[in-house]
């Protein structure tokens, strides 16, 4: 496999990522135990920033590296990659958003309202360039070296 492919697996692994550690981040604010120490002083927005900067911002580097290698010439692995982790991470924000309105209001902030809606909004643009590398496009020319 070449050095585009891996990258992209990368990304989907890391759009899963994104997704499960939000979806247990917004769990656990819907039904945290009233007798551990550690609801009282917790504070979603610094972990949900952590978790951007550890999953979703790699992730979209990791699919944009492989589509600026192949969007000359298309892959239709490599798009359909790319089209997979864009819809693992929708799938996730969504599922995110369907728990905002069982979150206590004690962790109800603007960032816990808002990164869902962001993420759906930035999900969208994934898919259609993962869509873009599946085209049919010109083979690559063979590179004669002698």
């Amino acid at each position: 496999m070449a050095i585009e492919k891996w990258l992209a697996i990368t990304s989907v692994g890391l759009f899963a990522m994104f997704a499960g550690e939000m979806i247990s981040i917004y769990n656990f604010m819907t039904d945290v135990p009233e007798a551990i120490e550690f609801s009282i002083k917790f504070d979603a927005d610094p972990k949900i920033f952590q978790f951007i900067s550890i999953g979703v911002a790699p992730a979209g580097i990791l699919a944009a590296v492989p589509f600026i290698m192949t969007r000359r010439y298309g892959s239709k692995s490599i798009g359909g990659l790319i089209i997979a982790g864009g819809v693992i991470m929708l799938i996730g924000m969504i599922v995110c958003y369907s728990l905002i309105e069982k979150v206590d209001d004690v962790y109800l902030t603007d960032v816990v309202q808002n990164v869902p809606l962001l993420f759906i909004a930035l999900s969208i643009p994934v898919i259609v360039v993962g869509a873009y590398l599946t085209k049919e496009k010109k083979k690559r020319p063979k590179k004669e070296f002698f």
